[in-house]
């Protein structure tokens, strides 16, 4: 049969491909332990294909993609795979990287015999694809070949199968690379040039933050040499999905780009390691207030302190702070020994203009010190020099006090106190701070609380007074970008010596609305046009269709106008909506779930509860009767897979096979913006099934139409 004669052309390919990359490791050689740098060096890069070539032994390639140029025919089967080789005999390319211009074929051709293009550094490269085929290859064996298309075949539905294949394989503890299934539209985002602003509004399920890593993996591969890894960054909402997403890049061989919590980066900026508090309570807060969503959006201190209004107050309150810093006064050293005050302005306001009012301090005070040596110099009698020397560092460490410290913090303070006190007239002016905004901030701050929505602030002061860090970030990935407020993308840009940005998020997903956007045109306004592009990924890969049509009804409650997300054709079981009666044991009811699933081959298990405190209970009553269960609690650093229970807004970003949502009832999920966000994050993190289940009134966001129920 053809397809037996298939596999065992591939087997033959595999075989001979294991066979190359023993080769090649074992011709690298020992290590070097010497002095030499010539060799160290050396020895750096043989480690590098070391290393490179034992992860190629585990799965060599994916693809396999039969090209014939123009002005050719001769077609050689091109094989890609996460890492190129070349023949040890003929340095050919044997493995062709993914990341390279002709792989980009493999992505981009979806079928058809008309000629194709690929751009390659010379010049666009044309011709025809006669061949593209997909290889599952795990631990060096081959687990399946799917010929997604065949020049002069009909290749009906072939391009989904093997996408299909991957899509129903069970998850683990980790997100996975998809550089294997990587879809036409995703590809177009990860190779798009390197300096511009890129926005992504990614369905849930999308592959949004896989399409992120993938895309920091392109430029480092595309740009070598004028980015660096340890030069970008990932901003991820928490340390667990941190956790979560840590394995994609080493798989792709990339290692040293930083990732971090925004809060964390800002503490590491101000030395401050315990600056932040916990602020739910204050955010759900300002959700209570009986006004429209517009009106509450507008009142949230979030919104307002990370506005480009506020920052323009931070900019009012810097320039007249560095206006008014230096003392217009001679200093004294002692008694007939006086440094002008127009020398002293000379030096701050003229020679080191250019510099940070920190930097520009502390040269203000060296160069004062260097006067006050030469003047002590002069004075030929020890005593008297001894003496003068006395009084004269006293009456120094008094002037440079006055000069005051350049602390964010205090800073902060003192700018809360003067809105604290302006003029009602300049309290109703437009993209002013709201009293109640004013004193919820100034009573936090004197006991030392500081918020969320205040580290964007923070972080402005400390680089307008002490300048940026010397190492700029080549490029920044943010995720979970629709909770993160203009202010924060501002601070990022002045780090950076040109804006290179990989933004993306879900305005449905916008659970942290009181101190985010609400329109992706909010963060497209902070770039040039010609560099900032807007993308939307429709396609949802995570879930059934029956999962995401579900949760699709739920989408038009959260008040974004944006359209339905798209499944691909990967049908499972209906979703369920169950009501339990009043006396049911809901505690059996969830171990049943729970049974049922991992006998089903569901290997990771959610629970979600609407509050941490309700998971909290949940997992010690579970603990108590014997199931293992993992709780997922906020500030955890790690994801451990398996059975979880887990507050709902704390899912965002993760995926499970299975997921039971409960106490889906009118009280606790609302027909509000924010209730319907978070009941649609909670649905669209299950893989293969879903089950919501209440008591009482059934919440208005599962309407009637949309569900299932048993």
């Amino acid at each position: 049969m053809e397809s037996n004669r298939i596999y065992e052309e591939e087997q033959t390919r595999l075989r001979e491909t294991l066979g190359e990359i023993t080769q090649q490791i074992d011709g690298i050689g020992g290590r070097y332990y010497g002095d030499n740098f010539l060799e160290q060096l050396l020895d750096v890069k043989r480690e590098e294909d070391r290393v490179r070539l034992g992860l190629l032994q585990t799965e060599p390639y994916f693809g396999r993609l039969d090209f014939v140029e123009e002005k050719s025919d001769q077609s050689l089967p091109l094989y890609i795979g996460k890492r190129g080789m070349e023949d040890s005999r003929t340095g050919a390319p044997y493995i062709i990287d993914w990341r390279a211009p002709v792989a980009s074929l493999f992505y981009t051709f979806t079928g058809g015999e008309e000629p194709v293009v690929y751009e390659a550094p010379e010049g666009p490269v044309g011709g025809e694809v006669l061949l593209k085929r997909n290889l599952s290859i795990r631990k060096q064996s081959l687990e399946r070949v799917v010929d997604s298309y065949v020049r002069g075949g009909d290749n009906l539905g072939l391009s989904d199968e093997f996408l299909l294949y991957r899509l129903g394989e069970k998850k683990d503890n980790r997100l996975r690379d998809i550089v294997s299934t990587i879809q036409a539209e995703q590809d177009r985002i990860i190779r798009a040039p390197r300096l511009a602003a890129l926005i992504i509004q990614g369905a849930a399920g999308s592959g949004k933050t896989t399409v992120a890593l993938h895309r920091l993996a392109y430029l480092l591969y595309q740009y070598q040499g004028q980015v660096r890894p340890e030069r970008m960054v990932i901003f991820a909402p928490n340390a667990m999905f941190l956790d979560y997403i840590s394995g994609v890049l080493p798989e792709l061989g990339v290692g040293d780009v930083r990732q971090a919590t925004f809060t964390d980066w800002v503490m590491e900026l101000l030395d401050k390691p315990k600056l932040l508090e916990k602020d739910d309570a204050e955010g759900k807060m300002w959700f209570s207030l009986g006004k429209s969503t517009e009106e509450q959006l507008d009142l949230a201190p979030g919104r307002r302190k990370g506005s480009l209004a506020f920052k323009d107050k931070l900019d009012q309150f810097i320039a007249r702070y560095e206006a008014d810093y230096l003392p217009e006064q001679e200093f004294e050293a002692w008694p007939g020994k006086v440094l002008a005050a127009a020398e002293i302005t000379a030096w701050f306001r003229v020679e080191y203009r250019h510099y940070p009012l920190a930097p520009r301090r502390e040269r203000l005070t060296a160069r004062m010190n260097r006067w006050l040596e030469m003047a002590l110099n002069e004075i030929a009698d020890p005593k008297i020099r001894k003496e003068r020397s006395k009084t004269a560092k006293q009456r120094m460490r008094t002037y440079v006090k006055r000069l005051g410290e350049l602390d964010a913090l205090k800073l902060y303070k003192q700018l809360f106190d003067e809105l604290a006190s302006e003029s009602p007239d300049q309290a109703n002016m437009p993209g002013a701070v709201p009293e109640a905004v004013v004193e919820q901030t100034r009573k936090n701050l004197k006991k030392s609380i500081v918020r969320q929505e205040d580290l964007a602030p923070l972080a402005w002061l400390h680089l307008a007074f002490h300048g940026t860090p010397a190492q700029k970030f080549d490029h920044v990935v943010l995720d979970e970008a629709q909770d993160v407020p203009p202010l924060q993308i501002e601070v990022l840009k002045a780090c950076m010596n040109e804006a290179s940005f990989t933004i993306l998020g879900d305005l449905a997903q916008g659970i942290h609305a009181y101190r985010g956007i609400h329109r992706w045109e909010e963060f497209t306004s902070l770039f040039s046009s010609e560099r900032c592009s807007y993308h939307e990924l429709r396609q949802s890969y995570r879930s059934t269709m029956e999962i995401i049509e579900f949760a699709n009804t739920i989408l038009p409650f959260t008040d974004t106008l944006l359209p339905p997300a798209q499944p691909v054709f990967r049908s499972g079981e209906p979703v369920h909506v169950r009501q339990l009666a009043d006396g049911e044991d809901r505690l059996s009811h969830i171990r049943n779930f729970i049974a049922g699933n991992e006998q089903g081959g569901m290997a990771t298990i959610a629970v979600i509860t609407r509050t941490e405190d309700e998971s909290a209970q949940l997992h010690q009553a579970l603990l108590d009767q014997g199931v293992e269960v993992s709780l997922i609690a906020e500030g955890q650093r790690g994801y451990r897979g398996g059975i979880s229970v887990v507050p709902v807004h704390l899912t965002k970003g993760l995926e499970f096979d299975a997921v039971l949502l409960l106490d889906v009832d009118a009280g606790r999920y609302t027909s509000a913006p924010q209730d319907a966000k978070l009941l649609y994050v909670g649905c669209t993190r299950a893989l293969h099934r879903l089950e919501l289940v209440y008591q009482g009134e059934r919440s208005p966001l599962v309407q009637s139409g949309s569900r299932a129920e048993e």
